[in-house]
């Protein structure tokens, strides 16, 4: 919603200003240059990027204006789904999770909870380093450095979508340039025409520049920031998930667990301490 609002204002100001200045939206209306820019962007975008970043890419404008996937209740009810983990595993030991962990989705455990269960991503995360543990990988440091990399990795490609889309949004006042300087062609083959018509050929060709600039500053860069914004905050789903793990490795409590989980989250979708202790007290056995 806020993304639909921005566009709004970033277009309503610029069209808005320019006509309140006396200026005539006709002129503005040139398809061509906007083919000729638009075009060019997309080309260059897929030429420059992998299958796999365009269309992470495709996905990411969407995103921007839906927003985090992850809301406040959806954190907590992962730090419920990890107190129930490691509280089975506490109580009847790390075999107790095999069944589980084996086939998450028939779970009795994880179906309690639709939102974790329902993202095939954080579940084969979470899945994979519970079932090193039920195989008897115990040591903390040796865990976290693994978790470290997989994040990290996780964060490049996530990286390079945002990165991708900042890079055409880079190259879109070169290309408003490169509509302008064709343009600028036309119009110096039609040098004989009246003094009226090169203005219209003319100001035709600045649209290029005018178009290149709006378009990269006012657009694509702004998306592109969003978009890196959040995938820096979808990635605390699983940040949590990996500091609920470490804890636990480390002998503490699953209360004391899922805190540390808790303290990773940002501050606007972290539950409260009295939030967590009320919601992990009615979960049901498993």
């Amino acid at each position: 919603m806020l993304g639909i609002i921005g566009l709004v204002i970033v277009f309503g100001c610029v069209i808005g200003g320019y006509m309140a200045m006396g200026g005539k939206l006709g002129v503005l209306m040139q398809p061509f240059e906007l083919v000729i820019i638009g075009g060019a962007a997309v080309g260059t975008f897929v030429l420059g990027n992998s299958m796999k970043v365009v269309k992470g890419a495709s996905a990411g404008f969407g995103l921007a204006f839906k927003g985090s996937k992850y809301k406040k209740d959806d954190f907590l009810e992962l730090l419920s789904m990890l107190y129930s983990v490691f509280k089975l595993a506490k109580t009847k030991g790390m075999l107790a999770l095999e069944q589980h962990v084996e086939n998450p989705h028939e779970s009795s455990l994880f179906t309690q909870f639709p939102k974790f269960s329902g993202d095939h991503h954080a579940v084969e995360f979470l899945c994979d380093y519970l079932r090193l543990l039920t195989m008897g990988s115990e040591n903390p440091h040796e865990l976290e450095a693994l978790l470290d990399e997989e994040l990290e990795t996780h964060h490049e490609e996530n990286h390079a979508i945002s990165h991708a889309i900042q890079t055409m949004a880079d190259a879109c006042p070169a290309l408003g340039i490169v509509a302008a300087v064709l343009g600028v062609i036309k119009t110096m083959a039609s040098i004989n025409e009246p003094p009226a018509i090169l203005g219209g050929l003319i100001g035709a060709a600045l649209v290029g520049t005018f178009l290149g600039i709006l378009i990269a500053y006012g657009v694509f860069g702004p998306i592109a920031n969003r978009v890196k914004e959040i995938h820096e905050a979808d990635g605390k789903y699983l940040q949590a998930i990996k500091a609920g793990l470490v804890a636990h490795l480390q002998g503490y409590a699953p209360a004391v667990s899922i805190e540390f989980a808790r303290k990773v989250l940002q501050s606007d979708v972290r539950p409260t301490f009295m939030e967590v202790e009320e919601a992990t007290g009615k979960l049901l056995p498993v």
